[in-house]
């Protein structure tokens, strides 16, 4: 497998040593720092005299901060993917505008920094015209804050939404996450494709497997709504079960 070119940009020389570290000790996919810039004007020196397949990129750096470099990569003919990698986690949602594949928060753990990775060599793959990884690019996503990280994820795998107290569940096949905000603010942004099953719950449309017959402690005897994919049923309110029949018909 050929090894990723990496350009690793950053003023702390430090931080470079340790990037340059955790990157020889990458396997899946291999990756070599081909160049290491302290601010933007190298940074778009290295990118002018050789390619790269990534740039690992800070965005706090003196000049130009990391923000405005990903900008000018993103306009090179041949943009390498940009991973920011970064002390602050809260310009998340400025970088993801940028199409930045990924956002690290220092310090890096070499499983995360590997993950980037390879999504850094699916992007690679898209831009030889795998067409799904494009798709996947332009899809709506939730930005979900987990465990000191930030992570893109598309709303296609969601299953449901649940209020859970003052947060909400994000539950997908694999895993849950936790989630700030309204389950009214979700549904108004993306009511075509989540349902209002009750008060606590929006599920997703295409995940209806079917309606039964339930017995609740505390609500008595009712109705659930089964998803594909996980056992677990989720409570359909009275005033809902109409409404989840003609979806399920459809």
């Amino acid at each position: 497998m050929k090894p990723l070119n990496i350009l690793v940009v950053d003023d702390e020389a430090l931080a470079r040593a340790r990037l340059r570290t955790l990157l020889g000790d990458c396997s899946v996919p291999p990756a070599v720092v081909a160049g290491e810039a302290a601010d933007a004007q190298e940074a778009l020196q290295a990118l002018a005299r050789q390619a790269f397949d990534a740039v690992l990129l800070d965005i706090h750096m003196p000049g130009a901060d990391g923000l405005a470099l990903a900008g000018r990569i993103g306009a090179l003919p041949r943009a390498p993917a940009v991973v920011f990698v970064t002390a602050h986690a809260g310009h998340a949602l400025q970088a993801f505008e940028l199409d930045a594949v990924d956002y690290l928060t220092k310090p890096v753990r070499l499983e995360r920094l590997q993950q980037a990775l390879q999504k850094v060599e699916r992007a690679a793959q898209a831009q030889l015209g795998l067409q799904p990884e494009k798709a996947e690019k332009n899809e709506e996503a939730l930005l979900i804050q987990d465990r000191g990280r930030t992570e893109r994820l598309p709303l296609s795998e969601v299953l449901y939404f649940k209020a859970e107290l003052k947060y909400i569940t994000v539950r997908t096949l694999r895993r849950s996450y936790i989630l700030d905000g309204s389950l009214g603010e979700l549904e108004a942004r993306h009511g075509a494709r989540f349902m209002r099953i009750h008060r606590n719950a929006l599920i997703a449309r295409s995940a209806m497997r079917a309606l039964e017959k339930h017995f609740d402690p505390e609500e008595g005897e009712g109705w659930a709504l089964r998803l594909s994919g996980i056992d677990e049923l989720l409570a359909v309110s009275r005033r809902q079960v109409a409404a989840v029949r003609e979806a399920l018909g459809r």
